[in-house]
């Protein structure tokens, strides 16, 4: 069974309608722990806040349950916010702690004189290592996305791929079980696709 995350500020709509597309038949959105069980993979997609979401996954008390399910090796695939969830501090609107899966910050653009913050649009991925997540990819690697912070690992290891929008900046990440895309998939059409193809295929 896959579980689709809700905790009230995901954009659910979309990557329901991707994973639909896809084939999948087999899925629960889940909204407290109980829904949780006999997952095989999770997937935690993620519009809005930093601190609002893990408020928001905590009131649902899905924190500890995906803490759990992730340890015990069950596939995490978290988008946008879902990704930088991952993390240990969100800087949004102050600082606040996240799951304390993968060690890190999440922090804001700088002001650039020449780019618009958020970053909105289609970027190319820069590739850094092999992931089983951006297996089969085109040459072009565009994905879109809608951000105004970003995850910076303190770990390099984790670092699946990166983007330049002013600086150079982590697009995604791997750790064993748990992969992280700061872009939106279910809105990056062929590329976004066969990304979670490839992450139902793990």
């Amino acid at each position: 069974m896959l579980a689709v995350i809700d905790y009230g500020a995901g954009n659910l709509r979309s990557v329901l309608h991707a994973l639909k597309h896809l084939g999948v038949e087999d899925m629960q959105l889940v909204r407290s722990p109980e829904e949780l069980d006999g997952a095989e993979k999770i997937i935690l997609p993620g519009v809005g806040a930093f601190g609002a979401s893990m408020q928001q996954m905590h009131k649902q008390q899905l924190v500890e349950p995906v803490r759990e399910a992730v340890a015990d090796g069950i596939p995490y695939l978290g988008i946008c916010v879902g990704m930088q969830m991952l993390f240990d501090v969100g800087e949004e609107m102050g600082e606040h702690p996240g799951m304390g899966i993968l060690e890190g910050r999440v922090v804001r653009f700088p002001n650039f004189d020449d780019l618009k913050v958020p970053h909105m649009g289609w970027n190319q991925l820069i590739i850094h290592k092999e992931s089983d997540l951006m297996a089969n990819l085109s040459e072009d690697n565009y994905t879109y996305f809608v951000h105004s912070y970003y995850c910076a690992p303190d770990n390099d290891d984790d670092i699946v791929a990166s983007v330049n929008y002013g600086i150079d900046f982590t697009a995604v990440v791997q750790r064993d079980n748990i992969y992280g895309v700061q872009f939106h998939p279910e809105k990056s059409q062929k590329m976004g696709l066969q990304i979670l193809t490839n992450f139902l295929n793990i």
